[in-house]
Parts: structure tokens; C-alpha cells; sequence
């Protein structure tokens, strides 16, 4: 099985990432920097990640790991300050069943952990083994952070007005 050039890899998955990080991220330039950051290491370590059973799923893993790191630096530099405003939507083939604002809302009152276990989980569809698996947690801290986002989402303004 020969592997795939990586502009050729990055061209296939690149839209996919970058709907995980717009649903990830408050601010669509931040997404497109989250992007841009994990595509620039999978770069440098591309004749090791292609060889891997599943680069799509190392990757996306390399890109929850960036966010939170991210998110974590943001937090230190920007101590009590809050983002303005919502995530920018992302175009995406998912039905339109809820508003995507009033979500995106709701998702950028998580911390960043809970936020990237509501995204592998309902958006991605992983399993609770394969989230712990890109968060370097046990199944139980998933279950964990899903509960409580969860719980924090239902007691959210913005989704209470979708009910």
C-alpha cells in the first residue's frame, strides 16, 4: 500500500478539519490557525503519520491536542476577558436541525476539554475510547466531561430557546 503525497492528503481531509476546528474554535480565523498550526507539524512528521493504520484519526487527535493547548495559552494571556460573540458557523453537510449560532453559542461556554468531548462524540462520532485516545484520558474522564457538558449545555439560555 503506497502512501499518499501529503498536498495530496491534506487536500482530501483538510475541509473535514476544518469543520471539527470551526465547531472547536470561537472565531473563524482561529480555526483556520488551528489548521494551519496542526497541518504545519503532520508536515514535518508526514513520512511517520502516513504509515500509521488511521493518519486521519492521529491527526485529528494532533488537532484537539493543539486546541486545547491553545486555548490553555489563551487563557494565561487573557485572564477574565471573554470572547466576543459566537464561533462562525461552518459549512457543513449536516442537517440544519438546530440553530447553528444559538449552538455555536452554547458550545463556546465549555472549557475547551468539554467542548472538544461534545465535538468527537456527536459530531465526529467517536467512541468514549477512541475520545480518550486523542485526549490522553481514560474512558471514565470522557463520560465524565460529556456529563458535565452536557449538563452545562441544558442549563445554557441559548439552547433552552431551541427546545
Amino acid at each position: 500500500m503506497s502512501t499518499p503525497p501529503f498536498e495530496e492528503w491534506a487536500h482530501r481531509a483538510g475541509p473535514g478539519l476544518r469543520r471539527i476546528a470551526g465547531l472547536l474554535c470561537d472565531h473563524a480565523a482561529d480555526a483556520d490557525d488551528l489548521v494551519q498550526e496542526t497541518l504545519v507539524k503532520v508536515y514535518l512528521r508526514w513520512s511517520r503519520i502516513s504509515r500509521l493504520e488511521s493518519p486521519d484519526g492521529y491527526v485529528r487527535t494532533m488537532l484537539v491536542n493543539q486546541h486545547v493547548s491553545m486555548r490553555r495559552s489563551q487563557s494565561r494571556d487573557r485572564r477574565g476577558r471573554r470572547w466576543p460573540g459566537a464561533p462562525a458557523a461552518v459549512e457543513d453537510r449536516v442537517p440544519r436541525v438546530v440553530d447553528r449560532s444559538a449552538l455555536a453559542g452554547a458550545l463556546a461556554e465549555l472549557g475547551a476539554r468539554q467542548r472538544a468531548v461534545v465535538v468527537l462524540r456527536y459530531y465526529c462520532d467517536l467512541s468514549d475510547e477512541q475520545i480518550a485516545d486523542a485526549l490522553g484520558c481514560s474512558p471514565k474522564t470522557v463520560r465524565s466531561q460529556a456529563s458535565r457538558a452536557l449538563a452545562r449545555l441544558r442549563t445554557t439560555a441559548a439552547v433552552e430557546e431551541l427546545g
